[in-house]
């Protein structure tokens, strides 16, 4: 387990800098492995039918809800096990991991029934073309079945990453990427004489390479050589306090991720509106700023870890500090991200597609949205360092106001009435989580200033 126990040198802040990079980078490379899952179906699908990338896109644009929100649901997997440690009881970060696979059963078992049974008539919902929900309708359903092992992977891997193990989650998840490449391979144009299956067969490989991951991770926390010593095999004991924070901080964070997340899909119902290339232009362009988000998403990890130690511990100095520092990194990566973006947008979009229509709508919209990561970057870090400090329903009410209160009509106009198309979506993006970073860093100020 990662070696976090403070530094005696004079230099804090160098120190900080160590261990957030250490712990980090592994998350980061994990993060990217799930985004490179998805990179790889969308790029696979959209080589193979552009028609079908909008069905994809459209199967995404319900499973990423239901996805995001239950794996929010575990970040008091991550919380409280940090919390544990900082506070000298490792015994109970076993009681965190029982408590959570238990969440992660239940959440996960209803995420699937609702994901399967209404996901398909909730796109029907929304008027679509009928050709659009026909064709997404298979990998919704495909992809819920995907779900409980989607959830209980997330619990173990945030267990791990809360004892500071996050290098093991990342090596899972790049073999689980190995598998996905390999059955995309052999399903999407039906290789080896196998049906072509288009979207329907991607949903089938991420469906195979999450229930790898899952088993895989389960089977290593089981075999760790310190598993009997942090509890791992005691029956969760019954601590309601403890109990109740847990799904405070899961609560929280799972409102938080539904509401910003919900938006998002709902920019997916916008671009249908535009057409189906619209679609297809916006999964590129949520594609290409996903994998770069995971980044500042790998960063917030780290950095609640730190915070939550510090939390725990009752050092409040080391809280501000290492929340400051990750704050910082934050927005040095997303200004190197829009430097690098901007000026190689039509390279980044012909990576996705050839399709000459969609090109000249992506291209645009790529070079605007690389002004989209910075904003994004600082919010998810602040909001995940404020949770770790116990401040949990602030960051949800921030995130209802700037994505669901803000970005949903905002966009709607820019990109409909205001004639801008996707460039609209994406500015309405760019605007809300302008808003969502300014509140949250005046919320760490106050309570800065509040504490002394």
């Amino acid at each position: 387990m990662a070696n976090l126990a403070a530094d005696p040198a004079p230099w804090p802040v160098r120190r900080d800098l160590k261990l957030l990079f250490t712990l980090a980078w592994p998350v980061v490379v994990s993060r990217l492995g799930i985004m490179t899952m998805g990179l790889s179906d969308t790029v696979a699908v959209g080589h193979f039918s552009p028609q079908q990338l909008g069905w994809q896109a459209l199967a995404w644009s319900i499973t990423s809800v239901v996805l995001g929100v239950s794996l929010n649901l575990m970040g008091g997997v991550q919380v409280m096990t940090s919390r544990a440690m900082g506070e000298g009881r490792p015994r109970e970060a076993g009681a965190v991991l029982r408590r959570g696979l238990s969440y992660a059963v239940m959440i996960g078992g209803l995420a699937a029934v609702a994901q399967f049974a209404f996901g398909p008539a909730l796109l029907r919902a929304f008027r679509l073309p009928a050709d659009l929900t026909a064709g997404a309708e298979r990998p919704i359903q495909i992809l819920a079945i995907s779900m409980p092992f989607f959830v209980m992977g997330a619990a173990a891997s945030s267990w791990l990453e809360g004892l500071g193990r996050t290098r093991i989650p990342a090596i899972f998840m790049w073999v689980a990427n190995g598998i996905n490449l390999l059955a995309l391979f052999l399903l999407v144009p039906g290789t080896f004489g196998l049906p072509a299956m288009g979207a329907v067969g991607a949903a089938w490989a991420t469906l195979a390479a999450r229930g790898f991951l899952t088993l895989g991770l389960l089977v290593f926390i089981l075999l760790m050589p310190e598993a009997r010593d942090l509890g791992v095999f005691e029956p969760a004991p019954r601590d309601r306090a403890a109990e109740t924070e847990q799904r405070r901080v899961g609560y929280g964070a799972g409102a938080s991720g539904f509401f910003e997340i919900a938006a998002f899909a709902g920019m997916n119902i916008i671009a249908g509106w535009l057409g189906g290339v619209s679609v297809g232009v916006w999964a590129i362009v949520v594609n290409v700023v996903s994998v770069a988000f995971m980044v500042p998403l790998g960063l917030s990890t780290a950095a609640s870890v730190l915070v939550g130690r510090a939390y725990g511990a009752g050092d409040f100095t080391e809280v501000r500090r290492a929340s400051l520092l990750a704050y910082g990194l934050a927005a040095l990566f997303g200004g190197l991200i829009a430097l690098l973006v901007w000026p190689g947008a039509k390279l980044v979009a012909s990576a996705y597609t050839i399709d000459p229509a969609t090109l000249a709508l992506a291209v645009p919209a790529m070079a605007l949205a690389s002004a989209m990561v910075l904003p994004d970057a600082i919010q998810v870090v602040v909001a995940q360092t404020l949770r770790a400090r116990g401040d949990v329903w602030m960051p949800t009410a921030t995130h209802f106001l700037s994505y669901v209160l803000v970005m949903a009509p905002l966009s709607w106009w820019l990109a409909i009435p205001a004639g801008l198309g996707v460039n609209g979506i994406v500015l309405g993006v760019i605007l809300a989580s302008l808003l969502s970073a300014g509140l949250l860093l005046a919320r760490f100020a106050w309570l800065w200033r509040r504490a002394g």
